[in-house]
Order: C-alpha cells, then sequence, then structure tokens
C-alpha cells in the first residue's frame, strides 16, 4: 500500500515539474517574439567587418583630401568657422566669409564645393545651410549653378558609396521604404527617368534614400545622374534664391511652405505626363 502511495507521489511529483517545465518554455518563446527581444535583434549593426572597414577606407581618403585642400587655402581665422546649423548661425558665418570669398574667390569656391560634396557624399546633415550660403555669396545664377554641381557630385558619389556597402544598411534603416521603392520601379522601367525625375522635384522621398536606394535596385547611373542634375533644379533655385534675404528667414521650414510644395509638385507632375499617357493608350 505505501509502495502505491509512494508511486502516485512520484507521478504527481513528475506531472507537477513537466507543466512546470513547459511553462518555462513557453515564457522563454513569449520572450524570444517580445518587442525588447526583437528590437535588439533589429539593432545589430548591419555591416560585416569588411564593408566597415570599406566604409573607413572611403572615409579616410575623402577626409585627407579636404584636408589637404585647406592647407593650402589663404590664411584665414578658422575659429569662426564652423558648420552652422541655425539661420542664425549662417547669418554670422556669411558676415565672415564675406570678405574673404571677395578676395579669394578661387580659392573659397574650391573649399566651399569640397566641403558641399564631402557633406552630400556622407550624408552629413546641413547642407541645405550650404545652399543658403551659396545664394547669399555668390547670387542666383552662380549659387544656382554651384548648388546642382555640388550636390549632383555628391549624390553621385553617395551613389557609389551604397554600391559597395549599402545594400544592408538600406535594408536596415527602411526595409518597408525599400519595398515600396522596389515595386514602384518594377512599374517603371519604361519611363525610370521621369519617375525618378518627379521624386527629385518632390518631397516625396528623401534625397538620403534616393542616393542610398537607387544602386540597389539596378538603376543606372546614367538615369541617376540625369534625373539628379534636372530633378535639383527647382528646389535648388528656391534655396539660392532665399539666401538673398537672409535676414528675412526665421527658419528653414519658411522655405517650403504650401504655395511652394504646389509649384514643386506642379512641376514634378509635369515629368510624369508622359508615362501617364502611355498608360491611357495601353488602356485604350
Amino acid at each position: 500500500m505505501a509502495s502505491t502511495r509512494n508511486l502516485v507521489g512520484e507521478t504527481a511529483a513528475g506531472n507537477e515539474r513537466g507543466k512546470v517545465l513547459v511553462m518555462r518554455d513557453e515564457e522563454k518563446a513569449e520572450e524570444d517574439d517580445s518587442p525588447s527581444a526583437k528590437r535588439s535583434k533589429f539593432e545589430r549593426f548591419p555591416l560585416t567587418r569588411w564593408e566597415l572597414a570599406a566604409a573607413l577606407g572611403v572615409f579616410f581618403v575623402f577626409s585627407t583630401g579636404l584636408f589637404c585642400i585647406y592647407l593650402i587655402m589663404p590664411a584665414a581665422d578658422y575659429g569662426k568657422l564652423k558648420l552652422p546649423r541655425t539661420i542664425s548661425d549662417l547669418r554670422s558665418l556669411k558676415d565672415n566669409l564675406a570678405t574673404y570669398a571677395s578676395e579669394y574667390p578661387a580659392q573659397f569656391i574650391l573649399g566651399y564645393c569640397s566641403t558641399y560634396i564631402f557633406m552630400q557624399t556622407f550624408m552629413i546633415p546641413g547642407t541645405i545651410f550650404m545652399s543658403l550660403l551659396a545664394g547669399a555669396l555668390f547670387g542666383v545664377v552662380r549659387g544656382l549653378f554651384l548648388v546642382v554641381f555640388n550636390a549632383t557630385a555628391g549624390a553621385s558619389s553617395c551613389f557609389f558609396l551604397s554600391k559597395l556597402i549599402g545594400r544592408p544598411l538600406v535594408n536596415w534603416l527602411w526595409p518597408e521604404k525599400l519595398r515600396i521603392f522596389q515595386s514602384e520601379i518594377a512599374k517603371r522601367k519604361e519611363k525610370l527617368l521621369n519617375y525618378l525625375l518627379f521624386l527629385r522635384i518632390t518631397p516625396t522621398l528623401p534625397n538620403l534614400f534616393i542616393n542610398l536606394a537607387s544602386p540597389i535596385m539596378d538603376i543606372p547611373f546614367h538615369i541617376f545622374f540625369l534625373a539628379t542634375l534636372l530633378g535639383l533644379i527647382p528646389a535648388s533655385y528656391i534655396t539660392v534664391k532665399a539666401g538673398l534675404a537672409l535676414g528675412d528667414l526665421k527658419s528653414v521650414k519658411d522655405l517650403y511652405d504650401f504655395k511652394t510644395l504646389s509649384v514643386l509638385f506642379l512641376i514634378g507632375s509635369i515629368s510624369i505626363v508622359p508615362t501617364l499617357l502611355k498608360r491611357k493608350r495601353i488602356y485604350e
């Protein structure tokens, strides 16, 4: 009788231990599927050691070139020079650079272009202030030429940098946006230039994303280059022209009010008219 009771007790205890183990396994599975666990997996750095070394190597080469350019620049009070982050900083920088730009125009333009392209290549925020500065120092015509040239050159450098190491980075940062972009590109293979022109002219997608995602989507460089060169002109004109009246500008947000955005979308819509007309013919 006692042995029977012991056997029943051991069986019950074994069942209890089994239930506890099952509950622990379920809790562990729930933890693995929890938002915090997914977030920790998502936050893993996407680049391999080789890709990171390649990125640092390219950055070192560009930085060395930029440093060498500054070494040959005429002497100046570099303590007063810094990348602007506000309109107030930009006004101070413009006052400090006005005399220098008039006395050494060629050297200044070389330094300006090198800095702009460097910032655009490595996605350093602040190029909009550089565009405003071009308008303030050079006027609309020369300023627009400089901004479009530098923005196109920097975007092209960013394109090739992304071609080298960009795929894991873009997939990590914007997975959903990249899938949408891929589907839109697939629909417009025959009129890709028109579509990219629309994206460049309008603020539909950030220019940074377009620069990084385009080589991943196998967009030919000549189409990317032409769309960038032409598509940046309207927005660059607005920014450069605003640089002529820095005293009236309170914030960068004032550049793109409802009226300005409407004009940009109107111009952008014109670029996709051929695509719409072709679709209409197909349906007919």
